[in-house]
C-alpha cells in the first residue's frame, strides 16, 4: 500500500490521527472518529485552528467556553445536505457527546488566534454543480477562501456520482508563487457508496519521480503532499470526499497537467 494511503484504525473510536509529522509536512492535520451513542470524547486545539465536520450523525458539543447544543442532521453523509460544523481558533477545548451513532472529522491547521469561535452551516451553504459531463461533481463548501473566517484552513465536501471523474482536470498546488500558484498540502477522506466499494485515487507529478496510483475504500485517507490528485468513482459507485487544505497562504491557486490543461 502507498505511504500516502491511511486505512482507519478499526471501526470505533478515533480511526484517524493524522499529523504533520506523520505526514511529513508543515500545515495539515486530520483525525476522525466514529462514536456510539453516549460516547464522549475530549480534545484540545493546542497551536492549531480546527474544524469539526459532522459527517454523519449528531452529537452535543462543546467548545471554546461555549455549550454549542446539539450539531448533525444528516444520517448517511450520501444524503448530500449540507453538514453542520464548528470552527474553533487555537487555544481552545472541545468535547462532543454522540448522540446517535456519529462520525466526526477534526480538521487542523496552525491557528493564529485572528478569529472567534462559531458554527459553520447547514445555512449558507450549498450544494453546487461543478464540471459536465464525466467530469460533474457537486460540492459543499465549508470554508473556502471567500469565507474569511479562519487563519489557514480551506475545507470542503465533494461528491462524485459514480462512473465520474473528480478532481480532473489534473492540477497541482505544490509551489509557494502567488498568484501563479499556491502550496497547499491536502488530506482526502473518502467515503464510497455502497460500503464495500472503491474508488480510484492517482498523485503524480509531472516528472513521475511521485507516482502512486491508490485503490481507495470506505473511510480511507489520501495524503497530497505535492504533485496532481485526480480520482475516479467506478460504475456502479458514489465516490464523497471531504478535503482539508492549508499551506503559508490562504488562497486556493492551482496548475493544470500539460497534457489536460485545455480541458480547463
Amino acid at each position: 500500500m502507498s505511504h500516502l494511503q491511511h486505512r482507519p484504525f478499526g471501526t470505533h473510536g478515533k480511526v484517524h490521527d493524522i499529523t504533520p509529522a506523520s505526514a511529513g509536512w508543515r500545515y495539515v492535520g486530520f483525525g476522525l472518529y466514529r462514536l456510539r451513542a453516549g460516547e464522549r470524547v475530549f480534545e484540545s486545539t493546542g497551536s492549531n485552528e480546527v474544524i469539526l465536520v459532522m459527517v454523519e450523525g449528531k452529537a452535543k458539543i462543546s467548545g471554546a467556553g461555549r455549550d454549542w447544543g446539539e450539531l448533525g442532521e444528516r444520517m448517511n453523509v450520501f444524503e448530500k445536505t449540507a453538514p453542520h460544523c464548528l470552527y474553533l481558533p487555537n487555544g481552545s477545548e472541545w468535547s462532543a457527546e454522540a448522540t446517535t451513532e456519529c462520525t466526526i472529522a477534526v480538521c487542523a491547521a496552525p491557528g493564529k488566534g485572528g478569529h472567534a469561535a462559531r458554527r459553520i452551516g447547514p445555512h449558507g451553504i450549498t450544494l453546487t454543480q461543478r464540471g459536465d459531463g464525466s467530469n460533474t461533481r457537486h460540492i459543499n463548501n465549508i470554508a473556502m477562501e471567500n469565507e474569511d473566517y479562519c487563519d489557514r484552513l480551506l475545507v470542503t465536501e465533494v461528491f462524485t456520482p459514480a462512473g465520474n471523474w473528480s478532481s480532473y482536470p489534473s492540477h497541482r498546488h505544490d509551489e509557494d508563487d502567488f498568484p501563479r500558484v499556491t502550496y497547499l498540502e491536502e488530506t482526502y477522506y473518502h467515503r464510497l457508496n455502497p460500503a464495500d466499494g472503491f474508488g480510484l485515487q492517482r498523485v503524480y507529478t509531472d516528472d513521475r519521480q511521485l507516482d502512486e496510483t491508490m485503490a481507495v475504500h470506505d473511510h480511507d485517507v489520501v495524503c497530497v503532499p505535492r504533485g496532481h490528485h485526480p480520482c475516479g468513482a467506478p460504475h456502479g459507485i458514489e465516490m464523497y470526499y471531504l478535503n482539508v487544505m492549508a499551506g503559508p497562504l490562504r488562497k486556493w491557486r492551482f496548475v493544470a497537467a500539460p497534457p489536460v490543461a485545455h480541458l480547463m
